[in-house]
């Protein structure tokens, strides 16, 4: 049963759930606009970035455009090996695609702006798309590329402050990183300090294959760890059940980016909607496709993030969650 405590929007309310969408058919009329949809993990009919890319294909319903209708959908995926993104971003370039949605993470925008500079790139990206190179403003984005930055990286603090208040006797607290993003280090950074601050330390944790996660929860479990936080990244969004069992298995209470972790039975997230940063490109998809640029449309910041909190996970953790936690949440799950 689901418990709703009260509802915070991030940039549009969502309404139903698109259809799983077709492949993209050769046979399409080859005036229709064609989309490149460039996404660093893996896909599957039922598989973990299915709701998001549902929620792409909402915006652009809602934009008038329908796969398989009135527009083609060219699907490259990474697999979760973000060295092939760049191969695959130059490939939907050859193919003059009309726009790219660079989905799962900075990294695919990276690799798609390192691809083009004329074709519309849509991104979903962390912290800062001015500091990478990205965009040349939030505001009048300029060249050829927007979307949505998520804040990641100032609200890895906030989540370290809502597992501290959850667990307030967690001396090391472990951070999982995937050593492969490059802002890693800058999230290490800012959790060690945190750590300090308080007398605390914390216990590095790395992964970037789907074999590394199993040594890499023994290893915090050998170094005492009292909790655990996951960074935002694609990589790990795409293995959050993994992620989760493994926290389970091991005692090990943990705040994570997104709901969808929480909906995986994980304790607690706290942040943006990242199913509304997918319905928000889809949209700017469809305004691109009917002739708008993106350099005149804004990047959309989150304004409203979302607590979320997993009773049943908090009793199998023998967690007591104090009651002005559960007032401040979005949504309990029992």
């Amino acid at each position: 049963m689901t418990i709703p405590i009260g509802r915070r929007e991030f940039i549009a309310a969502l309404g139903g759930t698109a259809a799983w969408p077709l492949a993209a058919r050769a046979q399409q009329p080859s005036t229709l606009p064609v989309i490149g949809f460039l996404n660093s993990a893996s896909r599957g009919p039922s598989g973990p970035f299915r709701p998001f890319l549902d929620a792409f294909h909402q915006g652009l319903n809602e934009g008038g455009y329908v796969e398989g209708r009135n527009v083609v959908i060219e699907y490259r995926w990474a697999g979760g090996q973000f060295a092939r993104l760049p191969e695959l971003a130059a490939d939907l370039v050859a193919r003059r695609v009309s726009l790219i949605a660079a989905t799962g993470g900075a990294v695919s925008a990276r690799a798609a702006k390192g691809a083009t500079s004329t074709i519309p790139i849509l991104f979903i990206g962390g912290q800062d798309p001015v500091a990478d190179g990205i965009v040349t403003s939030l505001n009048q984005p300029g060249g050829n590329a927007t979307g949505v930055a998520l804040r990641t990286l100032e609200l890895m603090t906030k989540r370290l402050e809502l597992l501290r208040e959850l667990v307030p006797h967690a001396a090391a607290v472990a951070l999982l990183v995937n050593p492969t993003d490059v802002t890693n280090e800058l999230e290490a950074k800012d959790v060690e300090a945190m750590m300090r601050a308080i007398g605390g330390n914390m216990v590095l944790l790395k992964a970037s294959a789907e074999n590394d996660f199993e040594p890499t929860f023994a290893s915090a479990a050998r170094q005492q760890a009292d909790a655990l936080l996951v960074s935002p990244n694609p990589f790990f969004t795409a293995r959050r059940a993994q992620i989760v069992t493994l926290a389970a298995r091991h005692g090990m209470p943990a705040a994570y980016p997104w709901r969808e972790y929480v909906d995986a039975g994980g304790l607690m997230s706290y942040g943006p909607s990242i199913v509304g940063a997918y319905r928000q490109i889809g949209l700017y998809a469809g305004r691109i496709l009917k002739g708008e640029k993106p350099s005149g449309l804004p990047v959309q910041m989150p304004i409203k993030f979302e607590l979320i909190i997993n009773l049943k996970a908090a009793q199998a953790l023998r967690l007591t969650i104090p009651r002005i936690m559960l007032i401040r949440a979005d949504e309990v799950i029992e």
